[in-house]
């Protein structure tokens, strides 16, 4: 009889390195002891400045009121004095200068006050100087302006070629886009692999502590994953942005938003047979498809536009296990209602709360109680920027441990065809929607 332990909440295995060769069944994943929160850790040591390139001045750079987001925080913790923001690239350079100003009247002054705006990358790369080389690029911009090979529409291929090795921090979904264009997100993908660029897309739920001691109990015990079931249920009440509500600009709920719990199942089921995708929708004009506290006017969106209220889909992994999908534009108020069950022989890992205050329900073999772990302090926004930094100072520096980043963007890739997959298949069962 197979021996199944559970692991103690201190009883961890050793830091893995992305160089080192490891078993198949544990690439991909952290010891979760060495995902520290903020007011743990140190910024890194040393003199030299630490140049970064800001792509894009929104709130997933600078923060907002909404959420946790502000990549710009998590960087100036992690390398302190050594950052430097050598320019801030966004069309709209009104936004950058306001939120540089704001930066620049605070204590991270240092990081700010030679920083330039521009209102694209050419117009950095014409004007750059010696000293002002990235090592690190962040893409915050909109996705409908990324992934692609089109211009104005193609950053990394740009960034590629006028900054080649640099690493680059992606933001998710990596792109949004037609159906028609996910080729040419593929061929980003391989030419980043190419050219041995670090890079790191922003699926921050995979550095969840929670998430990642959900690894180690799998593997540990030697499971293999039967299903997964993930859950996303929106506070539409608080989402005031009309464009979220188009498809056409947003391309919808699942693509746009439900993209980290599909990234998530695959995280632990593995490969998704496309082919296999089933799903189903409520749209704006089925009875329980309507909504009474929405924050915008829907009638100033044409109707074949409008986002579908919830959609479910289910399929099989390429191994023979199952999946199913949720997301639902449902509840009011403010706080969103997410969970990823995962279920191996004589095993349930529930995943609940994941943005705010993660709590892990697991049980094992031998128990019908569920052994309840919360981790309050986690910020997963914070590792995935310190894991990217330090694979770059890895890279420099053979000395350096470094972690593995747990999303490149080839990766990335198959979560955002994944959820084009469960749109397109409820589109096509839905005689009542249309896709744009």
């Amino acid at each position: 009889m197979t021996k199944h332990t559970m692991p103690e909440k201190h009883d961890l295995l050793s830091r893995n390195r992305s160089h080192i060769s490891q078993a198949p069944h544990r690439r991909g994943s952290i010891d979760p002891s060495k995902l520290l929160p903020m007011d743990k850790t140190a910024h890194i040591g040393g003199h030299d400045n630490f140049n970064v390139l800001f792509i894009g001045a929104g709130n997933i750079m600078f923060g907002s009121p909404e959420g946790p987001w502000n990549h710009s925080f998590r960087l100036e913790h992690k390398l302190g004095p050594r950052l430097k923001v050598v320019a801030l690239i966004d069309p709209s350079t009104e936004r950058a200068k306001e939120v540089l100003a704001k930066k620049r009247d605070s204590f991270v002054v240092s990081a700010y006050q030679d920083t330039r705006v521009c209102s694209n990358l050419e117009e950095f790369v014409k004007t750059m100087t010696p000293n002002e080389l990235p090592r690190a690029v962040i893409i915050g911009s909109p996705p409908m302006f990324r992934g692609t090979l089109q211009p104005n529409r193609d950053i990394e291929a740009q960034l590629l070629k006028q900054f080649p090795g640099v690493a680059l921090f992606v933001e998710k979904p990596i792109a949004t886009g037609s159906l028609s264009e996910i080729e040419q997100t593929y061929k980003v993908g391989k030419m980043i692999d190419n050219s041995k660029t670090i890079c790191s897309v922003g699926y921050m739920l995979r550095y969840l502590k929670a998430v990642q001691m959900m690894k180690k109990i799998i593997h540990d015990n030697q499971l293999t994953v039967m299903c997964t079931i993930a859950r996303y249920a929106c506070a539409y009440e608080a989402i005031a942005k009309p464009d979220w509500w188009d498809k056409s600009k947003s391309y919808g709920p699942v693509i746009e938003q439900g993209t980290h719990f599909c990234d998530l199942s695959r995280y632990f089921g593995g490969e998704v047979d496309l082919s296999s995708v089933v799903a189903h929708s409520i749209e704006w004009n089925e009875a329980p498809g309507k909504l009474s506290k929405m924050s915008i006017d829907e009638s100033k969106i044409p109707p074949e536009r409008r986002i579908p209220r919830a959609t479910t889909a289910t399929w099989k992994y390429q191994n023979g296990a199952v999946g199913n999908f949720t997301h639902v534009v449902a509840l009011q108020g403010n706080n969103y209602s997410c969970e990823l069950e995962v279920y191996a022989d004589g095993y349930s890992l529930k995943l609940v709360n994941p943005y705010v205050q993660p709590v892990l329900y697991i049980r094992q073999p031998g128990d019908d109680n569920e052994t309840k772990m919360a981790f309050p302090d986690d910020d997963p926004f914070f590792s995935e920027i310190s894991v990217f930094i330090d694979n770059i100072e890895a890279k420099d520096n053979a000395d350096f441990e470094d972690l593995h980043i747990l999303s490149s963007y080839e990766d990335a890739a198959r979560s955002y065809e994944l959820t084009w997959a469960i749109r397109n298949a409820s589109e096509k069962n839905d005689t009542k929607s249309k896709a744009v």
